[in-house]
């Protein structure tokens, strides 16, 4: 079955994450590999948004993420707990947004043309982050509140496909 993630450009954001959320849930409804799970989440957030990176990071250990699916330019493969924006949300066990990344301290730079970023965790059902959906844009300011509902949303979904299996 094929899945188009294009929506108007006369839909607000508010709109349009609505209305990824309807056919993201179709996507994802009925899988049950996590691996395909990611992959595809990736792949239609990036065609929906045009985002200039898309990614997982998954805990590895107690102490690192690794890099898991992915859509873009190369990234770092490896980041610490506490560490960088993803690695803070990490620890944190909250979302991060952050307009400016040259303004964060101890930004982790996988790619000179990233310039904002919102990281997402991902938390099970005995409250343990197992990773994080990694967002980058290569324009400043690029995410706000909305962003972070929209995206909270999206991630609450894949965590109740994954859930279920």
């Amino acid at each position: 079955m094929e899945q188009t993630f294009s929506y108007p450009t006369t839909l607000s954001k508010a709109e349009r994450y609505a209305a990824f959320l309807v056919d993201y849930r179709l996507l994802i409804d009925g899988e049950d590999d996590h691996i395909s799970l990611l992959a595809n989440t990736t792949a239609a957030l990036r065609e929906a948004f045009g985002f200039f990176w898309v990614g997982f990071y998954l805990v590895h250990d107690t102490d690192w993420l690794h890099l898991g699916p992915f859509q873009g330019p190369v990234a770092c493969t490896r980041i610490r707990r506490g560490r960088g924006v993803c690695g803070t949300a990490w620890a944190e066990e909250r979302t991060v947004l952050v307009p400016d990344v040259d303004q964060f301290p101890g930004h982790i730079a996988c790619s000179s043309a990233s310039r904002s970023e919102i990281v997402v965790p991902l938390i099970d059902n005995q409250a343990n982050v197992f990773g994080v959906l990694d967002i980058d844009s290569d324009r400043l300011n690029d995410f706000d509140d909305c962003d972070r509902s929209g995206l909270e949303a999206i991630v609450a979904a894949l965590l109740l496909q994954l859930s279920s299996y």
